[in-house]
């Protein structure tokens, strides 16, 4: 018990705050040790989780990445590669299952966290479409154009033959600003207004265009843009 003390100085450790506060009041370093569980050769769990996050820059960074990385930390090896990897896939499917079940537009922050997830930190611009039934619940989406670490070429057209493959009768756009900031462009917006043009020809509604930061969504339908 001395030990404990010792290694929490005189805070609560991470389960126990967790089980009294609940999961929200942890911040990544706890919650991250909780994960790993133990830590490594004269490195206690908070110290690991701790380094692991400042190595990597973010924990969405350590989620994302290789093994060679992962493994290059002191204390880490192949077992906890797999374990985060495992975690941050159950995430990514976590969101996907929840947006198929139900509308995605009764579910905008579910649907904000699962494109941040998998767009917010590329290196590159991504154009990603999510097709929806008729009761806008998320048939598929489909990373369909990528470019360069400031813009990306978009084809309205192929979009709309996309749609029609899957028999969409919606669609919601998203793409992510790989500075971080999720402010639109002037690009943005006629492209934009480009695919909605391309798809009232055939009924197709776009509900959405959401560009991703880091950490922040701009959405166009909020603003009233769409």
């Amino acid at each position: 018990m001395k030990k404990n003390k010792d290694i929490w100085q005189g805070e609560l450790a991470p389960r126990e705050k967790l089980l009294k506060l609940g999961a929200g009041a942890l911040s990544d370093t706890e919650l991250l040790a909780i994960f790993l569980r133990t830590g490594g050769v004269g490195v206690n769990v908070m110290k690991l989780a701790k380094s692991m996050i400042e190595h990597f820059g973010s924990l969405h960074h350590l989620m994302l990445a290789e093994f060679k990385e992962v493994n290059a930390i002191k204390g880490l090896g192949l077992a906890k590669y797999v374990q985060l990897s495992a975690v941050s896939e159950l995430s990514r499917r976590c969101h996907a299952s929840h947006i198929s079940s139900e509308s995605a537009l009764l579910n905008p922050l579910i649907l904000q966290q699962y494109l941040q997830n998998i767009l917010a930190y590329r290196e590159r611009e991504v154009f990603l479409v999510l097709f929806l039934d008729n009761q806008h619940r998320a048939i598929r989406h489909e990373e369909m154009f990528t470019g360069t670490i400031s813009s990306v070429e978009i084809h309205p057209r192929e979009i709309v033959r996309e749609a029609l493959k899957v028999n969409a009768a919606a669609i919601i756009l998203a793409h992510n600003h790989p500075s971080g900031v999720a402010e639109p462009s002037a690009m943005d917006i006629r492209v934009t207004e480009q695919i909605i043009k391309a798809c009232q020809l055939l009924g197709i509604r776009v509900l959405d265009h959401l560009v991703i930061g880091h950490g922040e969504t701009v959405s166009f339908a909020e603003r009233g843009w769409i």
